[in-house]
């Protein structure tokens, strides 16, 4: 039975696909198996029209959603291929090319079906692999199949592997799954229609699934867990499968919760970083929060990676396996009876059986199987298991021993119950003087031990950095300047603190090519060969920081400090003098922080501006000692400063930032910390705090923010830029300077044109407090529309009241978005509006850079028509030109987590354009 009949079987079903799309947890896309047959063979009919696909021939799938693999891998098998999915893509240019090479040579040379968006952005550095944009596909264009690499020389298949391993019918191989290549290049795992159905059907007798339940992914379809343990197995059940966007779970983990209830999902999978993460959010979140999850149809979490002591069911599964494959379905009570120190993996499940050989065996003695209770080389054997990996005699011969049986490379011994228990992996048995010891032993050793100042429960996975450096080994500054600039860029991305060891010149360990290889070097970093770089590197830092770091000299200070290492998840110390905003905080994380701050000193309200005002552990534990002395009722409001200190380091010219229409700041925190040469200034409007009135016309907005601006920056040049409406504002600002002489030599528009009038007078209260809604992302652009009509006649409390009821609650808990504050904002927002109805451009400024990306549907259709019929209208008002930059997303997510990356990087260039 071939797997294009799991398909038609799943098709005569009512079950479905519930897949999310990235940011959008309440509105799935629904497909019925049914839906997903038609439109799969539709597709595989334009691949085998296109003229470049042929029967048997391996597909590389890389998309980047769910729905769109999940299309594509059913097309290439109704077609006749062998679909393969590609894995994520390492983020450097050498890496990919030597990867692009790779797969070309192993996969003998795949066709890649990819979108042209994909292929602009992941296949800049391809060379040889060909790519076929699906979009030519669909809008019936001729296919057009890049092939740059030379046809003259294309890549020998091994004919002769396909005959030695060469079978019939069910053994035929189906898909290609690629192994990590954390051991090196990736290899090719070979799983055969037979193998397939030979897991569907031992999955399902070891932990059987309820028949009206549904199955949950998260990770990308290229791991063994989700193809196979998820979306294949769920058609061979005929129960319903949710796909979401990894992004989606690990921004917000109890979104994981909420889905696992709303679907009634039976199995999961999912990663022990992630689980750790979702321990934290339990521990730190409200009860409200989780109030309503239902999970009583959850049975089963499958989790790979590093051992979980929590876990319920222990297991064993590989991808050569089609993942787990044996089970203790008896843990705990089975362990506990036996009197084992660990928990057992259980027995094989249908399909599969086990052996253990002597460490004889792998010592290139006898052939000979460890008896009962002894610790030899696990190994495995049956329908479920793999036969060869593709395209790679060598690995396969390697993998398999003579008489047919596959070596895992883990170290196990089986007990007199006939169950697995895991003693680690081979290469991991440290051996001295003789004597073999296995680091899990001696690890929970250590653990038992409870030593003091040890974190138990500590997450298991992390990133370490090692670069070559520069400078002087005696040039301390210059050491930790790149240590601070390594932990950004790193926590930008990743929002993960690093650990960074820096090397002298020739340490890294190089292939004899010359090149860097992230095994030999993790293999050295494990062996100790850089422990001696590693004692020096903590030397200098302790001594560095004893001697510059100032450490808490007051009980609130200390509290305060707690209160950030923990919310912040922030690991070592935090100058109390260092800005809490440079060590990579997102606007979420510092709603988060206001949150403890309140809840640990007992203060009801912390004003946001506080903490961003006041943005060191020193200071604004003074601002709060001062705020607990002083009643609520008795605090004076202070003279109101709209500068906020987004980045403070740098010696480059600031850049001021210019609120857009709802007058928060908190937009630009991202893009901020993109530029640690220059400081970075934001203007919030007035109006946020208790006793502050909004301001009421233009001439006060300026005038206010110009004399803010000259008391924090008295001399030019000047770098100014606004987000939408402050766009306008900034564009006034630059006119005051030039007219008192001042140099204004970057001005940039975020998506605004000149002309906002008409605009601004659609724009009323009700708007306002739809438009911050929106901008929040608390509601849908659907929900917005129906708000829209059902709004008018409402009070305005009724009006938040009926926002907040349709909102997505979890946002709004994050965001410490309450009535009041609904409210409160709305206000400031409305005032920034009626100004803008009588606002009409005059005068020029020297120059403009304008970023402009998909417009609001009531502006302009497309990007095309809003840059030519709205934004040209600046050229006008601009006596040396107007620049133009296209960019992505869309009006409210130009420059959110997804986008700002790409963002910032056009508007570097632009200002280095203009010699700043």
């Amino acid at each position: 039975m071939r797997i294009k009949t799991l398909l038609e079987h799943a098709a005569t079903t009512e079950a479905e696909l519930i897949i999310y799309n990235d940011g959008d947890d309440s509105n799935p896309i629904r497909l019925s198996y049914r839906n997903l047959y038609n439109q799969a063979k539709k597709k595989a009919g334009l691949l085998l029209n296109s003229g470049v696909i042929v029967q048997r021939q391996i597909v590389l799938i890389h998309f980047r959603t769910h729905l769109e693999n999940i299309i594509w891998f059913w097309a290439s098998v109704i077609a006749g291929c062998v679909p393969c999915m590609s894995t994520p893509l390492v983020d450097n240019d050498a890496g990919r090319k030597l990867h692009f090479n790779h797969l070309h040579s192993v996969l003998e040379d795949p066709v890649v079906l990819t979108n042209q968006d994909l292929k602009d952005h992941d296949f800049i550095e391809n060379s040889v692999l060909r790519i076929m944009v699906v979009d030519d596909l669909e809008t019936g264009s001729k296919p057009q199949c890049s092939m740059t690499h030379s046809c003259s020389n294309p890549v020998k298949k091994n004919k002769k592997e396909h005959q030695q391993y060469g079978v019939t019918s069910e053994m035929d191989l189906a898909v290609l799954l690629l192994t990590s290549g954390s051991t090196g290049n990736a290899k090719a795992v070979c799983l055969s229609h037979k193998q397939l159905y030979a897991s569907f059907r031992g999955k399902l007798a070891t932990m059987p699934l309820p028949s009206n339940s549904a199955l949950l992914n998260w990770v990308g379809l290229d791991h063994v867990a989700s193809l196979v343990e998820v979306h294949l197995c769920a058609m061979f059940a005929g129960l319903d499968q949710v796909h979401v966007p990894a992004t989606t779970v690990i921004s917000d983990p109890l979104i994981f919760l909420v889905l696992l209830s709303r679907h009634g999902v039976s199995r999961t999978f999912s990663p022990h970083f992630f689980l750790r993460e979702l321990q934290k959010a339990l521990e730190v979140e409200s009860p409200d929060k989780v109030l309503g999850i239902n999970l009583h149809r959850l049975l089963y979490i499958a989790s790979g990676g590093a051992p979980n002591i929590n876990t319920i069911t222990p297991g064993f599964g590989m991808t050569e396996t089609c993942a787990g494959a044996i089970f203790n379905r008896n843990f705990p009570a089975a362990d506990l009876d036996a009197g084992n120190e660990f928990a057992s993996l259980g027995r094989c499940m249908p399909g599969i059986e086990m052996r253990v050989s002597s460490r004889a065996h792998y010592n290139n003695d006898e052939d000979t199987i460890a008896a009962t209770g002894v610790v030899g080389e696990l190994e495995i054997r049956g329908e479920v298991v793999f036969e060869r990996y593709f395209n790679n005699e060598q690995a396969t011969r390697d993998a398999l021993t003579s008489d047919g049986w596959f070596k895992t490379g883990d170290l196990a011994s089986i007990d007199l119950n006939g169950v697995l228990r895991y003693a680690g992996r081979l290469k991991e048995e440290i051996n001295i003087n003789g004597v073999k010891y296995l680091p899990r032993e001696i690890e929970d050793a250590i653990i038992r031990a409870a030593i003091p100042g040890l974190a138990t429960r500590a997450c298991t996975e992390g990133i370490m950095v090692v670069y070559e450096h520069t400078y002087e080994r005696e040039d301390i500054a210059s050491r930790m300047e790149t240590l601070k600039s390594i932990t950004r860029v790193v926590s930008l991305f990743s929002r993960v603190r690093p650990r960074v060891l820096p090397l002298p010149p020739g340490r890294l360990v190089k292939s004899t090519l010359g090149k860097l290889s992230r095994p030999k070097i993790e293999a050295a970093l494990a062996h100790g060969e850089y422990r001696a770089d590693e004692e020096i590197d903590k030397r200098i830092c302790q001594s560095y920081c004893s001697l510059h770091y100032k450490e808490s000299q007051t009980e609130t200070e200390r509290m305060l400090m707690r209160v950030v290492m923990e919310t912040l998840d922030m690991a070592g110390g935090l100058d109390i003098d260092a800005p809490i905003l440079s060590t990579g905080v997102n606007s979420v994380d510092l709603i988060r922080l206001k949150r403890a701050i309140e809840a640990a000193f007992g203060i009801h309200d912390v004003p946001m501006l506080t903490i961003m005002t006041h943005a060191t552990i020193r200071s604004l534990s003074k601002a709060l000692e001062d705020m607990r002395q002083v009643s609520p009722q008795c605090q004076r409001v202070g003279t109101f400063n709209p500068v906020v200190t987004l980045q403070p380091n740098g010696v480059k010219t600031a850049l001021w930032l210019i609120h857009p229409g709802v007058g928060e700041v908190l937009v630009f925190l991202g893009l901020a910390q993109h530029f640690p040469d220059r400081p970075i200034y934001g203007m919030r409007a007035r109006g946020f705090n208790a006793g502050e009135t909004p301001f009421k016309s233009l001439q006060e907005v300026l005038a206010t923010y110009y004399d803010a601006l000259k008391q924090q920056q008295p001399q030019g040049p000047y770098a100014i830029a606004g987000y939408s409406y402050g766009s306008m504002i900034a564009f006034e600002l630059a006119k005051l300077l030039e007219a008192d002489g001042d140099t204004v030599q970057f001005l940039g528009s975020f998506n605004l044109p000149p002309h906002i009038k008409e605009r601004m007078r659609t724009l009323d209260w009700t708007a306002g407090a739809l438009h911050i809604a929106q901008f929040c992302g608390i509601i849908t652009d659907e929900q917005m529309e129906q708000l829209r009509s059902d709004m008018p006649g409402l009070q305005k409390d009724q009006q938040v009241a009926r926002i907040l009821a349709v909102s997505d609650s979890r946002r709004c808990e994050d965001l410490a978005l309450t009535p009041e504050y609904l409210y409160t904002w709305t206000n400031v927002a409305s005032s920034l509006q009626k100004i803008g109805w009588e606002y009409d451009p005059s005068a020029t400024v020297a120059h403009m850079d304008v970023f402009y990306c998909q417009p609001l549907k009531a502006v302009a259709r497309t990007r095309e028509e809003y840059r030519n019929t709205k934004l040209n209208h600046w050229v006008d008002f601009v006596r040396d030109g107007v620049r133009y930059h296209e960019v992505d997303g869309e009006h409210y997510t130009m420059i959110d987590s997804k986008h700002v990356y790409k963002f910032h990087q056009i508007l570097k260039q632009a200002m280095d354009a203009r010699g700043l």
